[in-house]
């Protein structure tokens, strides 16, 4: 919800607002700093919860100490109630975070469930920065020349501190006493191995209501905002499940649940997701993206996204097009990134090596931990670039515990089973059933973006007509990103090499 940049040790204070200065679309509602000893704390909020009262940094009440964060924590009225509402001078959800420290230290980062980026100093003037166990939220850091620097984006930092730029670790905090620690895994351990499935394929009704209990509770407990919620409806199974649940929330509260679709005209996205808006009676909008529109978008997605690859930009040029026009109506929507993950999504899960059941689970893990650099990064920029806020509740900490406890022979294709058909057999009844058996598409691919950028870079032969090579997209992708983000390293701040 909002951006953050924070300093410790030798502070430059107006490269600190200058490093504040160049996130401003995360937070275009607020801004808000303080400057404590060796410590410096910036904040530029966008406004969802306690639109009034949740200015930041957040103080303690008659204290001194006092936090910045981006994100949500989902579970602050429960903080509130552990540890006494009577503390507590806001509605904003960030404050259950700085209550947490104030009566834990450290360890009340383990308290908090949801997404964030967060920076505190205590009473004594003592630095804390840390980041959520997936890194739903961005925050980056700059070691050297005497001081830390931290920001939620890579644009925050200057050309002088660019080489030094690094990803902070996920479920990790840090301080200038204690180094770096960590404090939560993306994924539990107590979840691998996986039990292992008797037949592939079969399952009980029981796993198919666990299944949908735990997602559902995943989507309600993210609709919560002052502000308007929506969902991005690409027509895929990932998205249509999520929009139902979202809609008999939003039913049962009397709430209207505005979804959105982008694509070409003919795309297979867009009449998808107009299926399921219409069986779920949400109100429905569409972008309809032009060729023009999307070579027009990609210098701007690939800036957005901080990133070069291949397939994230892709879904990024038609995602920046849709969270522009969705951002002057909502100011958060929910979106379906992390079930293929989870439930073994695309097609690359379903060959060799991956055909063994325990290889599959070691990849589907080692891909939730990397999501940070890769759907989640794309997710979160593409949003905050027209300062909205997106929710991933298929990366709640309760679905991916059980997700990931799944034998994941339970996860392989077969005769007569198709990839996610556990999910499908779970939300049998929620959506049409051409949604629920609708195949696998990225999202590049049905809006129709992967086809007219390849088309758009295509080489040419000499006489001006199309040549035979198969274009470098990504190297042309690369060379609009290092225009923009020279100096800085993608492998220390993207986990890639270029």
């Amino acid at each position: 919800m909002c951006g953050i940049v924070a300093a410790v040790g030798n502070i430059d204070v107006g490269l600190c607002r200058e490093m504040l200065n160049r996130i401003e679309h995360r937070g275009p509602d607020d801004i808000g700093e303080v400057h404590r000893g060796d410590v410096w704390l910036g904040h530029q909020r966008l406004s969802i919860m306690d639109v009034g009262g949740g200015h930041q940094p957040l103080a303690e009440p008659g204290g001194t100490s006092c936090l910045v964060a981006n994100g949500e924590i989902y579970n602050h009225r429960q903080i509130r109630e552990e540890l006494g509402p009577e503390l507590f001078c806001t509605g904003s959800d960030s404050e259950a975070a700085l209550h947490a420290l104030l009566v834990d230290g450290p360890a009340g980062l383990t308290r908090l469930r949801g997404m964030f980026a967060l920076a505190y100093i205590d009473e004594k003037g003592a630095f804390l920065a840390a980041r959520d166990p997936l890194g739903v939220k961005p925050l980056y850091w700059a070691r050297g020349n005497g001081r830390t620097l931290f920001a939620s984006e890579l644009r925050a930092f200057d050309p002088a501190d660019r080489p030094l730029v690094e990803s902070f670790p996920p479920g990790c905090c840090w301080s200038p006493q204690g180094g770096l620690v960590r404090f939560a895994d993306a994924v539990p351990p107590r979840v691998r191995p996986a039990r292992r499935a008797g037949t592939a394929g079969q399952w009980d009704e029981q796993l198919l209501k666990s299944v949908r209990e735990v997602i559902v509770s995943a989507v309600e407990a993210r609709m919560m905002s002052d502000v308007g919620i929506g969902v991005f409806l690409s027509g895929g199974l990932d998205s249509a499940i999520v929009t139902a649940v979202a809609a008999k929330h939003a039913e049962r509260n009397r709430q209207p649940l505005p979804t959105f679709a982008v694509g070409l005209a003919d795309s297979s996205d867009l009449a998808a997701a107009r299926v399921v808006a219409e069986y779920l009676g949400t109100e429905h909008h569409e972008v309809v993206m032009t060729p023009e529109d999307a070579v027009a978008t990609l210098p701007s997605a690939v800036r957005a996204i901080e990133h070069f690859d291949l397939h994230l930009v892709r879904s990024a040029v038609p995602n920046l097009l849709l969270a522009e026009y969705a951002a002057k109506r909502v100011r958060t929507v929910l979106t379906g990134e992390g079930a293929d993950e989870l439930f073994a999504g695309y097609p690359s899960y379903h060959v060799a090596p991956f055909l063994d059941p325990d290889v599959l689970q070691t990849e589907l893990v080692r891909d939730v931990e990397g999501l940070h650099h890769l759907n989640l990064q794309r997710c979160d920029r593409t949003t905050m670039a027209y300062g909205m806020e997106a929710r991933v509740p298929f990366l709640d900490r309760d679905v991916i515990e059980l997700a990931l406890s799944i034998p994941p022979e339970h996860k392989m294709i077969g005769p007569g089973i198709e990839e996610k058909k556990l999910l499908r057999d779970a939300f049998s009844g929620w959506l049409p059933e051409e949604i629920l058996r609708r195949g696998k598409l990225q999202f590049g691919h049905g809006s129709g973006a992967k086809d007219v950028l390849t088309a758009a870079l295509m080489p040419t032969a000499s006489d001006g007509t199309a040549g035979t090579g198969a274009p470098d997209e990504e190297a042309a992708f690369y060379a609009l990103w290092h225009a923009e983000f020279a100096g800085i390293s993608p492998e220390r701040a993207l986990g890639r090499s270029a």
